[in-house]
């Protein structure tokens, strides 16, 4: 199990750095853009910018609802797991505190991984698209 872990933590990270790269490209190229157009953009201008708003919104949307869902699977596995220590009262352990803790670390980094999956496939695809275009 803990490959798996280190796996989704590696994930994480990889996305997180990727986003660091392409965030701030996407940024300069639209400001700089904004810069250039003024107050008259073009309507290639106005489509970017709308496209900039409005990405953001469901970037934003999908993202908490791919976090709440995860977090609703999460849950409902934990309280069925936790039905036979409510019913038996076992006593908390050393060996029970780390799988415990286990349990959180894997729900931190599953929660967080569908939390950032969005934003980072839009933003790395940005810079990309943004990229391409002169």
């Amino acid at each position: 199990m803990p490959s798996r872990r280190s796996r989704k933590a590696r994930v994480l990270a990889t996305q997180v750095i990727d986003l660091g790269f392409a965030v701030p490209r996407v940024v300069a190229h639209r400001a700089l853009r904004m810069a250039r157009a003024g107050a008259s953009p073009s309507l290639r201008d106005r489509e970017e910018f709308y496209l900039m708003a409005a990405e953001k919104v469901a970037a934003f949307y999908e993202s908490w609802g791919a976090m709440a869902l995860e977090m609703y699977r999460i849950t409902l596995q934990l309280s069925l797991a936790a039905t036979p220590g409510f019913w038996f009262r076992w006593p908390v352990t050393t060996r029970s505190s780390r799988a415990a803790y286990d349990q959180w670390q894997r729900t931190f980094f599953a929660v967080l991984g569908k939390g950032v999956a969005p934003i980072h496939r839009r933003a790395v695809a940005n810079a990309k698209r943004l990229a391409r275009r002169r």
